[in-house]
């Protein structure tokens, strides 16, 4: 019963925040040009030319609003890129707080970086185990052969668990040690701040809400090996 309790909590917590995100993102993202002048796109385009980082594009996407440290591209999709909203402006300026991390190689964002690069591959491999463990079990018939199982899975999750747990701290400077003081010397009126507010926590919570998924993964395979 208290693991069952322990499950149900876990979700609400998991899906209530993503429900809330999602709320929060379509509520500010109608159209209301009269109050911006220029796009999401635009802005982005702006603030890093601002700071000398002309270097770094600014591109539309269908994989979700985000910065790719490889090809130095803040990466924002269409309705975000195209729009005049205060979701476009604020999540535009959220992910050029990424490229300003990049630029001035914060520690914590450059480890996320090559974290995230060694997650990949510690995925492959634990994939691999995990696919040749029952028929090392077949071949061999030895008890030990369970470890690959555990390895495959713990290279699998816990690195995506350390990970989203590395992102966090990464996503929050991003949005209120960056995109934040920035909107507040002259890109927002006073009157939209508490809105903006709201949006940059509400890109926080959606990397809370993924560790929580991952947390949960992690500790139903553990269960599942332990058995």
């Amino acid at each position: 019963m208290p693991y069952l309790l322990l499950f149900v909590v876990l979700l609400l917590l998991i899906y209530l925040p993503q429900y809330w995100v999602r709320h929060v993102l379509n509520r500010y993202n109608q159209h209301d040009e009269e109050n911006f002048s220029g796009t999401g796109g635009e802005l982005a385009r702006h603030l890093l030319d601002r700071f000398e980082l002309q270097h770094v594009k600014v591109e539309v996407t269908e994989s979700g609003d985000h910065y790719d440290p490889v090809s130095q591209s803040v990466r924002l999709t269409k309705d975000k890129h195209d729009g005049k909203t205060l979701t476009a402006i604020t999540v535009a300026a959220h992910e050029c707080g990424h490229a300003f991390q990049h630029a001035a190689r914060q520690p914590l964002f450059l480890f996320r970086s090559q974290l995230a690069g060694v997650t990949i591959w510690a995925a492959r491999v634990g994939s691999f185990l995990l696919f040749s463990a029952p028929f090392l079990a077949l071949l061999t018939r030895a008890p030990s052969v369970a470890l690959l199982n555990i390895s495959g899975a713990f290279l699998i999750m816990g690195f995506a668990l350390l990970l989203q747990i590395i992102t966090l701290p990464v996503e929050l400077d991003a949005s209120f040690n960056k995109a934040l003081p920035l909107l507040q010397s002259g890109y927002l009126d006073q009157s939209q701040m508490p809105a903006a507010r709201q949006i940059l926590s509400a890109a926080a919570w959606t990397y809370v809400a993924v560790s929580l998924a991952s947390l949960l993964n992690f500790w139903r395979w553990f269960a599942i090996l332990r058995r």
